[in-house]
């Protein structure tokens, strides 16, 4: 059963320079703004991309690059809070100039051409990110669907 515990509060809307960083430019718009629950969604396109894959065996995450242009076909994710900071999660799919798609965990030193983007904001309890010893990862501690 979900239970209904968020409220939205307001969308923010616009895009982030040529040349920013999107790890960065995302982290600075969530501590500016404070939003401690939050969706961001995007598209646009890069100069250089930087993602990882997480590997479960090792709980270790692998960094993939992409120096070459890049279109950002869905950039998706959350903000919450991770030590009482507001906190970036986003995962990032990209197309090169063939349509091969790539795709993984956003990491700083993804270099934008052009972005243009959606963060959700919501009311309502904030989860905070805690370790969690079985998979390795900082998630949620609260399950909102119980």
């Amino acid at each position: 059963m979900i239970r209904p515990s968020y409220t939205y509060k307001r969308t923010l809307l616009g895009t982030l320079p040529h040349g920013e960083d999107l790890y960065n430019g995302l982290s600075i718009i969530a501590q500016e703004e404070n939003i401690t629950i939050g969706r961001i969604t995007g598209l646009g396109a890069t100069t250089f991309g930087r993602v990882a894959y997480y590997n479960q065996a090792t709980h270790i995450y692998e960094t993939l690059e992409f120096a070459q242009p890049m279109e950002i076909l869905s950039c998706f994710g959350n903000i919450t809070l991770r030590e009482n900071k507001p906190f970036v999660h986003v995962h990032l799919v990209m197309s090169d100039r063939e349509g091969k798609t790539f795709s993984g965990h956003l990491l700083p030193g993804t270099t934008l051409f052009a972005c243009e983007l959606f963060i959700d904001e919501f009311e309502g309890p904030v989860p905070e990110r805690n370790f969690d010893d079985q998979t390795g990862l900082f998630l949620w501690k609260e399950n909102c669907f119980l």
